[in-house]
């Protein structure tokens, strides 16, 4: 496995972890995050990915979709299951909005198409990384109780009796951004560009409304907080 380049600033600067089984790709992703004043593991198969993890918590996941063995997608699945929150992005050579739903059902929070230009990948990296962390305590947001479960704006926690309930970048952004304004309708197209899914389409609204409605509600199919309004969007109702 390659090994990480040393920063001046490593106890400050994100760390990535870059997963391709493509070397040139490896290399370049790896120089040109380093450059922009990331910390940069990389690794080329899911395998090397998770000795990585066994090491190391990093702040980001840039994966390829199509690798040996097992896949980015199946990584990601793994990966949520065993609670990781990490924003994951993945990159493939396939484009389409098809696919990319399919990236966000399986918990990415981003979806690249090959080729990309490299400045975009930093872009979207940053964003996400900007998204996952907590908000400044000026905000003087409110906690939000949904039943027996709350959440911290601040902090970005959804806790329950159990203790922490883990969530995903994106279910954090998206709960984030309908729980600054409890009881208003946000449309599909504002959630969209809020967590910079516009591209992507409005469907994968609905995929991260989908995947919120598991970590919240008593019965997704039966939501008691997180109301579809039809023809206008969505609407987080917080209570007991």
């Amino acid at each position: 496995m390659e090994h990480e380049r040393e920063s001046v600033e490593e106890d400050v600067a994100p760390h990535v972890i870059v997963v391709d089984d493509d070397p040139r790709l490896r290399r370049l992703l790896q120089r040109y995050l380093f450059e922009h004043g990331f910390r940069v593991s990389v690794a080329a198969s899911a395998a090397e990915a998770r000795q990585t993890l066994e090491g190391i918590q990093p702040d980001a996941m840039v994966l390829d979709v199509t690798m040996p063995g097992e896949n980015g997608l199946e990584l990601t699945r793994a990966l949520r299951d065993e609670g990781q929150e990490l924003p994951i992005l993945l990159l493939t050579a396939r484009g389409e909005p098809a696919d990319r739903i399919t990236g966000l059902e399986a918990g990415a929070d981003d979806y690249l198409g090959k080729p990309f230009e490299p400045r975009e990948l930093l872009l979207r990296l940053k964003a996400h990384l900007r998204r996952h962390q907590p908000a400044p305590a000026t905000d003087n947001l409110r906690i939000v109780r949904l039943g027996d479960k709350e959440f911290d704006p601040v902090r970005l926690i959804l806790s329950g009796p159990n203790g922490t309930i883990h969530l995903t970048g994106g279910e954090a952004a998206l709960l984030s951004v309908l729980a600054r304004r409890p009881n208003d309708v946000f449309s599909r197209e504002e959630i969209a560009k809020a967590l910079d899914m516009a591209e992507i389409g409005e469907r994968a609204v609905d995929v991260q409304v989908t995947r919120l409605r598991r970590r919240i509600e008593p019965d997704p199919k039966e939501p008691r907080y997180l109301h579809t309004i039809r023809g206008r969007g969505y609407v987080l109702k917080p209570g007991l």
